[in-house]
């Protein structure tokens, strides 16, 4: 089982031919570098502080090994996986990146696209580049909805963008917990990149150097937040970046997750669990699950490795809800990883970016084919015939924290 979109001849051709040219991430990042402004490329692929978390992140997931078993028959593997009702193609979907137009214009657009086509979730962030009814008809089956806090005004506006994606018809609500202050970002700040969005000479310099993002502004036009232009009054980039400015953060108590829970009528979940009594409480207040994720090494440099934390977290979830895992996944061995350390699914944000950059509006379709297709052949390797049999597949995990270390802090 699994899937993919109804293409025609001339682009499947154009998808494989994509796939053996570009076989892995690594290989995407090479041509991306020099497509895109390097302003652009350097706040996809930065971090928070010295950058250690992004490394911390790659290294711990490479250090997790999975026993393969021979001998089994696997001509009929089954990568399908079913999360709130509803059976997605694989264990993958793609995570929300703030400001995505501006990485790619039209990256909104082209991620709802391929999640719909190839039957994934997509966790559309309050930030992206489309609003989330424009998301929803593009991807009506699978589009899930990440609600970044606007704390001013009791969350007035938090709780009213929550009604939106409601009534847009998202599947599933995500709450982000991890960003209660704004994490200083070096790359960032060294190429001026600066809210709302401009070209100054510097960022024109940068632009000028990258011709397919230039012509793809000219088609698609500057990014704005899209979400926002309600709530700021006026739909122009100034506006809107001036409202994100102000109220966009401070952060989600538990208090304000009870009054979303109360508001929200389907499956929700928070964003950005790293410690098991985090995901305890989740429960507590009627949550569905929990996806656990360090924000891609982007907020917080010292917070430990994802994969790290997920075992544990994993272990006091138990059957009581969904786990879900964030935060360095590149490929399908990445996915069976984490899934055989306790998660349900996976997601992928940098990856899928790295696919629009590029190669352009293929991107995100070459990244969904190419996820589907490499869990398939990492699920065959390991003698394993679907996502349940990864999540008891032997595993050995040098980097897992212990209830023990989690102890005093419980």
């Amino acid at each position: 089982m699994g899937g993919g979109p109804a293409d025609n001849p001339k682009t499947i051709e154009t998808l494989a031919e994509l796939r053996r040219r570009y076989p892995m991430v690594g290989d995407l990042e090479k041509r991306a570098k020099w497509r895109i402004p390097r302003f652009a490329y350097e706040f996809l692929q930065g971090g928070a502080g010295d950058e250690t978390g992004l490394d911390r992140n790659r290294t711990a997931l490479q250090a997790v090994e999975v026993v393969p078993r021979y001998g089994m028959d696997v001509s009929k593997v089954d990568t399908s996986v079913e999360l709130f009702g509803h059976r997605y193609a694989a264990p993958i979907g793609i995570s929300p990146i703030g400001f995505d137009g501006m990485m790619w214009p039209g990256a909104t657009e082209q991620f709802a696209k391929a999640a719909q086509a190839y039957n994934i979730p997509y966790l559309v962030g309050t930030l992206a580049c489309a609003a989330i009814e424009k998301v929803v008809e593009w991807a009506p089956d699978v589009t899930w909805f990440q609600l970044y806090p606007m704390a001013p005004n009791n969350h007035q506006y938090s709780l009213e963008m929550t009604d939106r994606a409601h009534v847009a018809g998202a599947k599933v609500l995500v709450a982000t917990l991890d960003v209660p202050v704004r994490a200083k970002r070096p790359r960032d700040l060294r190429n001026g990149l600066t809210m709302p969005f401009k070209l100054t000479p510097k960022t024109m310099m940068a632009a000028a150097m990258a011709p397919f993002w230039l012509d793809a502004i000219r088609r698609k036009g500057m990014p704005t937040f899209a979400n926002m232009a309600g709530f700021a009054g006026a739909p122009d980039r100034v506006t809107t970046s001036a409202f994100v400015q102000k109220h966009i953060g401070g952060g989600f108590p538990w208090e304000q997750i009870a009054r979303l829970r109360d508001r929200w009528p389907g499956p929700m979940m928070v964003k950005g669990v790293m410690h098991p009594a985090d995901a305890e409480k989740a429960l507590e207040l009627g949550l569905n699950g929990v996806v656990v994720s360090n924000h891609g090494g982007r907020q917080f440099d010292a917070a430990p490795a994802t994969i790290d934390v997920l075992p544990e977290i994993a272990r006091t979830v138990g059957t009581r809800g969904t786990v879900l895992f964030d935060s360095g996944v590149v490929s399908g061995v990445d996915m069976v990883r984490a899934i055989a350390c306790g998660a349900h699914s996976s997601f992928a944000g940098r990856a899928f970016m790295l696919g629009l950059a590029a190669l352009g509006d293929h991107g995100a379709a070459h990244m969904a084919q190419a996820f589907i297709e490499e869990y398939r052949i990492t699920l065959g390797q390991s003698g394993l015939l679907n996502t349940d049999q990864v999540r008891r597949a032997p595993v050995r995990h040098p980097g897992a924290w212990t209830r023990q270390d989690f102890e005093p802090h419980l």
